[in-house]
């Protein structure tokens, strides 16, 4: 709220400044314009306190997850108050890559073999200088992972790198086969209903720091690949928490929403020709199982998964794939504390397909909805440069899982 006042009274003072001088000039002469931008002023503002600047839905499955939240992790239960001059869903999703910052970040680059002899790429952030965690083998350890064709690169990962090293953390980011520069050793990519590489990765890493507290959080696609590996593995992991961020939580609902036809302008072609360029960098590997003419012909995601992805990986149909890929099925087995985090008005993830009464029935789930904030958006403050809402939700969840985590055993 204090925060909200100061954006207020900022946004005030430069209003002020700009009609002053509107008056000297003599636009604004005879008070009309002022008394009409004034009142217009007033209005919005009355708008916005009163129907966009919410507190979120908080839902858990059980009092004592809700509880813990609510002590440890102020943020969920915080007034959410989106940029005032930017809140509507799309363009919070478009704004937030142009807008936020890109925290400089080092990498260490580590590739791992898997079983069937490709190869992932592994960007690790150490953290060697941490004050709080000096000894590198209990320094809590935080896998990140990046949405549909993101890498190590994109500014949100950037940013909770950021937060991690604020907290002493250390970070590694898995990188999906192929889109990070590294070669291609077999005729396979990814997708979010095969969890077998996540399963390599986060055997790997906990094999390297056994001692360390281990979580992990997804952001988009990266968070549909986390919660179906939790799902599938239950309570069987390392990992001691885990977060993930604008989740489509059913496939085809998702489909359907981007198939409209705004939003497949605005997005849907977009990431079908990023993902056709993914995969293009790579065709000598793909030409004997699948046409790849034919999938750079693709208009869709839909149509990409049909003629490619779901090829990829031996379903029958783009039905059997899409209904394997949606979490919201495996989200009674999660087994470890999750905090999920959604917009209601993402176009990538419908309302109407968050599993809210699945999330009642597992007393290790929580989900937080906000009533804005778009897809991977969650931009607030004048000008929202640096934190955002979901940065400040995963740190805040991060740091109470690993510094009180204990309180839900």
């Amino acid at each position: 709220m204090q925060r909200l006042a100061m954006d207020l009274r900022m946004l005030s003072r430069e209003l002020s400044l700009y009609l002053e001088h509107q008056v000297r000039v003599g636009f604004f002469g005879s008070g009309v314009g002022l008394s009409l931008i004034l009142g217009f002023s007033v209005a919005y503002a009355c708008y916005y306190l009163s129907s966009i600047a919410k507190k979120p839905q908080l839902v858990t499955g059980g009092e004592s997850f809700s509880r813990f939240l609510q002590n440890h992790c102020p943020v969920v239960t915080e007034t959410y108050y989106p940029t005032v001059w930017c809140w509507e869903s799309r363009g919070q999703t478009l704004l937030r890559p142009f807008i936020t910052s890109k925290p400089p970040v080092q990498y260490r680059n580590e590739l791992i073999k898997t079983a069937d002899g490709g190869q992932i790429s592994l960007d690790w952030f150490d953290n060697d200088n941490s004050v709080c965690y000096t000894d590198g083998s209990t320094r809590p350890t935080i896998l990140l992972l990046p949405g549909l064709t993101g890498t190590s690169k994109e500014s949100y990962i950037l940013h909770m790198i950021h937060l991690s090293e604020e907290l002493g953390y250390r970070c590694v980011v898995f990188n999906n086969r192929g889109v990070a520069g590294e070669n291609l050793l077999t005729p396979r990519t990814y997708c979010c209903a095969n969890t077998e590489d996540l399963e390599t990765v986060i055997h790997h890493v906990h094999s390297l720091y056994p001692s360390a507290p281990f979580l992990a959080a997804g952001v988009s696609m990266g968070g549909m690949l986390l919660l179906n590996y939790l799902g599938k593995i239950g309570p069987k992991t390392p990992l001691m928490a885990a977060a993930t961020f604008s989740v489509g939580w059913n496939t085809f609902a998702c489909s359907e929403s981007l198939e409209k036809p705004l939003n497949w302008l605005l997005f849907n072609y977009y990431l079908t020709t990023c993902l056709q360029s993914s995969v293009n960098k790579h065709r000598h590997m793909f030409v004997k199982q699948i046409d790849m003419d034919h999938v750079m012909k693709a208009k869709s995601i839909r149509e990409f998964d049909k003629r490619f992805t779901s090829v990829m990986f031996g379903y029958r149909t783009i039905d059997d794939y899409y209904t394997d890929a949606s979490p919201n099925r495996r989200l009674k087995s999660v087994g470890i504390p999750v905090l999920c985090l959604n917009s209601v008005d993402d176009v990538f993830s419908p309302s109407h397909a968050i599993p809210i009464e699945t999330a009642k029935q597992n007393p290790n789930v929580a989900l937080v909805l906000t009533s804005y904030g778009g897809h991977i958006g969650f931009l607030e403050g004048i000008w929202p440069r640096q934190c955002t809402y979901m940065d400040r939700v995963f740190k805040q969840f991060v740091q109470a899982m690993v510094e009180h985590g204990h309180e839900l055993s």
